[in-house]
Order: structure tokens, then C-alpha cells, then sequence
């Protein structure tokens, strides 16, 4: 799989209007985030209020020991001061149950939004980026999101109501007092901003770097038979390692720049603690303040530099989610399949299935065309093979059909009316396909047949079985339709196709589409199989896409396509009659040696 990393230089484009996104992308949950952080600013001025009152305690007591303490003065004192943070402690709690439950229900709601994207992204997307890069922004990056938010949102708001309150009340109490802690914390200050600067890019690579590596993952165990069957293990190892190495690089300096924040804000505390020490000792020899001062400064000082340490710390945990909402919103914003209104509705007992294709260009790359032109017309009923090289357009033709991509120019009609003014869901309700590759989750047989079809009865389902040939080998199993496939319970590759086609015969379209349907089966099988095709086409168009031309020798009308270009068209002893292209690969693949 060829897959696209996006935003791997490891680059914020935008910061801001990252988080802006993230706190406008729910707004519902806004009046309570707004109520968490008024909460967390109450507990932070009631915690400030406290030193104050340590204060008047400790001149009090003090005082005291020259004469007598007043012990009904202290117990009032402690009284509030109790008072004070019992209440903060009430705040703090409230705030915090209040950001656990706004950032489940913003992760969750992130989530169904990625789902519905997902629905409305054109093919073309999945074409350039991998699916283990999708799943890494619906789970890793939506984590993050989440997680960084509940921890950092009520710490910064906390943090910056600290930071100022405190630094009023050291300017409240001591103008002496409160320069000499600014001062020792305008280093921290300088040494936090050059760390944040140096560190975003490498929490932006980590998200991108998780991405990558399960996008890799996904690829390497999708196709983990190829890899040992041409023993690229070591090679995928190796690259395996590498996009490891370079994660586990990015993410050591990520960490690094961020475990430096509190070693360099304690050591500012703390030489703030010697400078207040010293100076408070000076002035309270003078006469100018009361022991009492120093005693609430050396509080006010924690709580003037811890704030600080948290204010990094939430700003550290914001540039992950800035990073992480970068690639989320990315996707988000991604362009959709045009929307779809006052389009003609077709049921599909109605539709006679006729189809017309009307001079149809397309190209996955706007540059080359893959389709050219390609005209053909289809009655009702009839089976349409498709043949040609690899690369001639075969699949691209089905995908069109489908409307999994929008043709360039031309137009395809059903029954006369125009794909164009008919919604992709009611064209997919037409079409019934069969692929080459089967697909089977993990339930029961049963609800493998009736997959996404209401109101199926168990007599359908066997009777439907019976037809394709499958009733029999499902009774030998232990609990017949009721058996669930899984690891234990696994179905051979022409039992898988047989499921597929009875799935497709309880869905009962107009249209078929076989795309290689037979190509992963024996050749005895592919009689089995082919002949349960034959009864499921029965009174429907169907189309049938083959390398094996032994298998649509009965079509009514065999396309030979080449270079995106119908060259030959007729049934099967017409085109040999021909002797033209269709004759050459038909002798082909059974000329003897």
C-alpha cells in the first residue's frame, strides 16, 4: 500500500487557531468549562487569602511569647484559615469532576465526528493516506486532545489566578519583599519561553511519528503472509525501526525540554526562599516588618513560582494538543463528496436495468486519463463481461458504476436517467458486488448472508444457501447457520465466495457486478462457484470482470477494453470469429506447450 504521511515536517502551521478549533468545536460543553475554571479560580484566590491569615497567627503568637498569646484571637484565625481551604479543596474537587466529564463527552463527540467523516470522504482520499495513519487520529490524537485538556485547562486558569493573586498580595504586603521574589523569577520566566519554543516542533513530530508508525503496522500485518513468504521481514524490521528510532528521538526531546520546566522553576523557588530569607531578615532587624511577613512571603513565594511550573506544564501539554488537533482537524476539514439534494430516487423494483455509457473520460489524476471516451449500452438482463490487459481500466469502469469516483465528462444512465441526479446511496442499492476478495466479520453465518438486509427469515436464508450450494456444508457444522466465524471456525476461499453470493442474492438488486470473483479459487471450485453466478444473475444485468475467459464464454456481450477504450465488443464465438485481440488472449491461456 502506497500511503501519504500527512504534516510530516513536524510543524504547528497554527498554534492558535489550533486550540481555537478545540474550544469551539463543541460548544455545548462551553457554559461548563466556563463554570470549571470560575471554580478553579475561587479555589486559587481562597488558597492566596490563606498566608494572609498564617500572617496575623504568627505576629500573633509572636506577640505573645513577650507577654501572653490570645488564644481566642488564633482560634478565630484558624477558624477562617480551616474555612478557607476546606473550600478550596470543595472547588478544586467540583472543577475537577466537572473537566473529566466535559472532555469524555468532547472525546466522544470528536469521535462520532471523525466517523461521519469518514462516510463522506471520496475514495481518492484512501487512496493517499494510509489507514493506520486515519486510525492513529481517531484514537491517539483524540486522546491526547482529551487528556491534555482535562489535565491542563483548570491548572493554567489555576495557575495564571495564583500567579497574579499572589504577586498582588506580596505587593499588598511588602513592596521590598515582593521585588526581590519577581526579580529571582524573571530567569524562569526567560529560561520557559526559550524551552517552549525549542520543544513544539518535536511534540508535533511525535504525533505525526505515531501516525506513521501505525500506519506501518496496519500495512505489515494486513499483508503479514507476503511479508514471510518473501522474507521481508527484516527489511520491514528495519523499517520498522527506523520510524521507531525517529518517534523515540522525537519523544526524548519532548520529554526532555519538558522535564526541564521543574527542576529550573523549583530551583527559582528555592533562591527565591535564600533572597526573601535574607532581605526579611534585614528589614524585620530594622523594625520595618513583623516576623510574621516572612513567614507569609515564604508561602507566597511557593505560590508565586509553583504556578509558574504549572503554567509550563500546561503550556507543554497544550503544544501536544495543539500538535494532536493540528491532524484531527486536518482531517476534519478535509474536502467532502459533493452533497447530494433534489436527486431523483429510483426503488429498486422498478429499475428495468438498462444502463448506458455516453462517451465517459475519467482519470484518478486530473492529468492522465485511464477512461477515454468510452461509450457502450446495456439491456436489461443481459451479461456484460469485461476483458483487457491489466491496467486497461476494468476495475476503474466498476468504480465508476458505482459512483465510488465522479466521472470527468460524459454521463452513465439507468434506465434513461442520469447517475448524475441520482444519489450515491440509491445508485449503491442498485448494485450488488462480488469481489475478489471475500469479506466475512466476525458473527454468525447467518448474519454474514443478511448483512445490513431487515426483516430476513431463517426459510430465505436456507433456501437462498440451498441454491448457491452451501446448505449442506453449513449443517456438518456444529451450530449450522448460528456458527460464528472466527479464528477457530475459518472458511476455505470458495466457501467464502459462495457466502458472498448468497449475501448477494438475499440482497436481490438489479444490477450485478462480479470482479474477479473466481481468480482465488481452484478450478474445481470455480465450476461451483461459477455456476451459483449463473442462477444469481438470472433475470439481472450483470457484469462480470474476468481474466479467465473460460468463465464468461455465455455472455451475451463481452467489452474488450484496452488503453481505457472499448477496441472489440460481441459474444464469444463473434469476437474468436474476429481473430482480433480477444481472440489472441483467448488462445493464450490455452494453447498447449
Amino acid at each position: 500500500m502506497h500511503g501519504r504521511r500527512m504534516n510530516n515536517q513536524g510543524t504547528a502551521k497554527d498554534f492558535t487557531g489550533s486550540l481555537k478549533k478545540v474550544f469551539t468545536f463543541n460548544k455545548k460543553l462551553i457554559p461548563y468549562i466556563i463554570i470549571a475554571l470560575v471554580l478553579s479560580s475561587l479555589a486559587s484566590v481562597l488558597a492566596i487569602m490563606g498566608p494572609d491569615k498564617l500572617k496575623e497567627i504568627t505576629n500573633l503568637i509572636t506577640e505573645g511569647l513577650r507577654s501572653s498569646i490570645d488564644l481566642e484571637a488564633v482560634k478565630k484565625v484558624g477558624i477562617i484559615l480551616i474555612i478557607f481551604y476546606t473550600l478550596s479543596f470543595i472547588f478544586n474537587y467540583i472543577q475537577g469532576f466537572i473537566m473529566a466529564v466535559v472532555t469524555n463527552r468532547f472525546s466522544k463527540s470528536m469521535r462520532n465526528e471523525i466517523a461521519l467523516k469518514i462516510n463522506k470522504l471520496p475514495l481518492s482520499y484512501f487512496d493517499k493516506a494510509t489507514v493506520g495513519d486515519v486510525l492513529s487520529r481517531v484514537t491517539n490524537d483524540v486522546d491526547t486532545i482529551s487528556m491534555t485538556l482535562n489535565q491542563s485547562l483548570g491548572t493554567l486558569v489555576s495557575a495564571i489566578t495564583m500567579f497574579f493573586g499572589s504577586l498582588i498580595m506580596m505587593f499588598y504586603t511588602n513592596v521590598i519583599l515582593a521585588f526581590t521574589a519577581v526579580v529571582s523569577t524573571i530567569f524562569g520566566f526567560a529560561l520557559m519561553i526559550v524551552i517552549m519554543k525549542r520543544s513544539q516542533k518535536y511534540f508535533n513530530a511525535v504525533q505525526t511519528g505515531l501516525g506513521n508508525i501505525n500506519g506501518h503496522i496496519e500495512e505489515t500485518f494486513s499483508g503479514h503472509n507476503i511479508v514471510k513468504v518473501y522474507n521481508a521481514r527484516e527489511e520491514m524490521n528495519n523499517k520498522f525501526d527506523q520510524i521507531n528510532e525517529k518517534l523515540f528521538r522525537d519523544g526524548l526531546k519532548s520529554q526532555f525540554y519538558s522535564g526541564l520546566m521543574h527542576p529550573i522553576m523549583g530551583f527559582i523557588g528555592n533562591f527565591g526562599y535564600v533572597l526573601v530569607c535574607i532581605i526579611g531578615s534585614i528589614l524585620t532587624m530594622k523594625g520595618i516588618i513583623s516576623f510574621g511577613v516572612i513567614v507569609a512571603f515564604m508561602i507566597y513565594i511557593r505560590l508565586f513560582t509553583q504556578p509558574l511550573t504549572q503554567f509550563a506544564q500546561g503550556l507543554t501539554n497544550l503544544q501536544a494538543t495543539a500538535a494532536a488537533s493540528e491532524r484531527v482537524f486536518e482531517f476534519l476539514e478535509t474536502e467532502e463528496m459533493k452533497k447530494e439534494k433534489d436527486f431523483v430516487k429510483l426503488k429498486k423494483e422498478n429499475v428495468k436495468g438498462n444502463l448506458t455509457f455516453e462517451d465517459v473520460s475519467f482519470g484518478y489524476n486530473k492529468d492522465k486519463l485511464i477512461i477515454k471516451n468510452f461509450s457502450a449500452k446495456v439491456k436489461s438482463g443481459q451479461k456484460i463481461a469485461i476483458v483487457g490487459p491489466t491496467g486497461a481500466g476494468k476495475t476503474t469502469i466498476v468504480n465508476l458504476l458505482m459512483k465510488f469516483y465522479d466521472i470527468d465528462s460524459g454521463d452513465i444512465k439507468i434506465d434513461n436517467i442520469s447517475t448524475k441526479k441520482i444519489t450515491r446511496k440509491n445508485v449503491h442499492d442498485l448494485f450488488t458486488m462480488v469481489l475478489q476478495d471475500t469479506w466475512v466479520f466476525n458473527g454468525s453465518i447467518k448474519e454474514n448472508i443478511i448483512y445490513n438486509q431487515g426483516n430476513i427469515s431463517d426459510e430465505k436464508v436456507q433456501k437462498v444457501c440451498k441454491i448457491v450450494g452451501l446448505d449442506h456444508f453449513i449443517k456438518t457444522l456444529p451450530q449450522g447457520y448460528d456458527t460464528l466465524l472466527s479464528d477457530t471456525e475459518s472458511l476455505s476461499a470458495g466457501q467464502k465466495q459462495l457466502l458472498t453470493i448468497a449475501r448477494s442474492m438475499i440482497n436481490d438488486t438489479p444490477f450485478l457486478i462480479f470482479d474477479e470473483a473466481t481468480s482465488n479459487v481452484d478450478t474445481r471450485t470455480e465450476e461451483i462457484v461459477s455456476a451459483a453466478m449463473d442462477k444469481l444473475t438470472k433475470g439481472k444485468t450483470s457484469f462480470i470482470i474476468a481474466h479467465r475467459l473460460s468463465t464468461i464464454k455465455n455472455a451475451d456481450l463481452i467489452l474488450v477494453i484496452k488503453d481505457g477504450n472499448i477496441i472489440e465488443q460481441g459474444n464469444h464465438n463473434e469476437l474468436l470469429k474476429k481473430n482480433g485481440f480477444y481472440a489472441e488472449l483467448y488462445n493464450s491461456q490455452f494453447q498447449t506447450s
